[in-house]
């Protein structure tokens, strides 16, 4: 499962910070990570991860993780597991109930993606690009309360 779990992240950070527009170069680029799988096992962790195609900004169909539709990719893309080793939050600033997020460029709709299925009962729920995220808190919660759950899901936070 630990297996599964990596080529889930590695995945999720390709799609964010590359523009892959067919299973072919998704595979190969999952290849160079070190992750040798089959076509079916490919379109089983897209439908999994709710991935769909949609138009970049140059036209092109490529595909894109919930919530990302047109938006910028990393000029310089680092290597997946790269990414996977460092920390892509840079801040969080709050007003009322609502939050953002700020990270690199590629880390947002994975990290909200983290956020939104670790059942933190002070956020109603995340709208992620490619370097920020939105977050709408529950009324009445302390920003304390929050920046301590999202501790607990956001390597780096501090």
């Amino acid at each position: 499962m630990k297996i599964k779990n990596s080529r889930m992240e590695a995945l999720k950070m390709l799609i964010s910070s590359m523009e892959l527009g067919s299973q072919e170069e998704v595979l190969r680029a999952l290849e160079k990570e070190g992750f040798k799988l089959t076509q079916a096992t490919l379109s089983r962790d897209l439908k999994q991860l709710k991935v769909a195609k949609a138009a970049s900004m140059n036209g092109k169909y490529v595909y894109v993780l919930p919530n990302e539709t047109m938006y910028k990719r990393v000029s310089t893309p680092r290597s997946a597991m790269e990414m996977l080793q460092t920390s892509g939050f840079v801040s969080i600033n709050f007003s009322g109930n609502m939050g953002v997020i700020k990270t690199r460029p590629g880390y947002a709709s994975s990290i909200a993606y983290n956020i939104d299925n670790s059942d933190i009962p002070e956020i109603i729920g995340t709208i992620a690009g490619d370097d920020t995220i939105f977050i709408v808190i529950k009324q009445g919660t302390r920003e304390e309360n929050v920046i301590e759950s999202l501790k607990m899901v956001i390597h780096g936070m501090k």
